[in-house]
């Protein structure tokens, strides 16, 4: 198995385009801002999301977000967000990490594989703790979580808080 994660390119195809509208538009705290989209739509979504990545054109109260593709074998089955900073709003809700997986490719360890390769991305930015805010039902990604060295901190009535030490 050939296992391969790329950063959001303003070139991204059709393959892109079509992983996107299968993935669900808000699922588990993962929002798809692609869902829906005409693929014209979704090249421009590209270029916002790829100036974004840079600090270009964000709202005072958003960050830096890199926007990633896991590929298997050469096919796109996942998306990845990894976010630069948190503030202290991003620390109450949304954390550094978000990402989904194909429903067909689920249950796969695909999640673990896309997690791990997100943490590598981090360490590569020098972000030494990242926090995953996971919602309670969702065990399969606490468990991933978990799985990637992840300590929960705290859970509240909607979320479990989990960091991962990330040493580089």
């Amino acid at each position: 198995m050939n296992c391969e994660l790329k950063k959001l390119s303003p070139d991204d195809g059709r393959d892109i385009y079509d992983m996107l509208q299968k993935l669900p538009k808000d699922e588990n705290g993962f929002t798809n801002g692609c869902s829906g989209l005409t693929y014209e739509e979704f090249k421009k979504w590209l270029v916002k999301n790829n100036n974004m990545s840079n600090g270009i054109g964000i709202e005072e109260w958003m960050v830096p977000q890199n926007n990633y593709w896991l590929f298997i074998d050469g096919i796109p089955v996942g998306m990845g967000k990894l976010r630069h900073y948190l503030t202290d709003k991003l620390r109450k809700d949304g954390g550094h990490i978000g990402y989904s997986i194909l429903l067909d490719y689920r249950n796969k360890g695909y999640g673990k594989i896309l997690l791990k390769m997100l943490i590598d991305c981090a360490k590569d930015m020098k972000i030494d703790r990242l926090l995953l805010m996971v919602h309670n039902h969702n065990v399969t990604s606490i468990k991933t979580a978990l799985a990637n060295d992840g300590i929960i901190e705290k859970v509240d009535s909607k979320c479990h808080f989990i960091w991962i030490e990330n040493k580089y």
